[in-house]
């Protein structure tokens, strides 16, 4: 593993353990002024895998590879792409209890 891409191998290590079909994970590595950025794309049925329950997984595994950047000292981002064709329903975020909704329309 090269030091600039042990990054990528290493996302595409994890992704390809947890899918059902790891023939379709394709990672993109960009490197700008910002870091690094991986794109993930994977097959839409995998989606799921990949983003956990509430996001955890997908939390977890930008962690872990916000490590391996650190290690080789880059800043790492991972953008996991949206499938093409995806129905995901943004779900509206509740306001705390004990708030008045009028405050919040203000």
């Amino acid at each position: 593993m090269t030091k600039a891409t042990s990054d990528q191998e290493f996302l595409e290590y994890i992704i390809k353990a947890l899918v059902d079909h790891p023939e379709d994970v394709k990672i993109d590595r960009k490197v700008d002024e910002m870091g690094v950025l991986l794109s993930l794309k994977v097959n839409p049925e995998d989606m799921g895998q990949i983003i956990g329950k509430e996001g955890s997984t997908a939390r977890s595994i930008r962690s872990l590879v916000r490590i391996v950047g650190l290690k080789n000292h880059a800043r790492v981002n991972l953008k996991i792409e949206e499938p093409e064709g995806s129905t995901r329903v943004m779900r509206p975020r509740k306001a705390p209890e004990g708030t008045d909704l009028e405050e919040l329309k203000l």
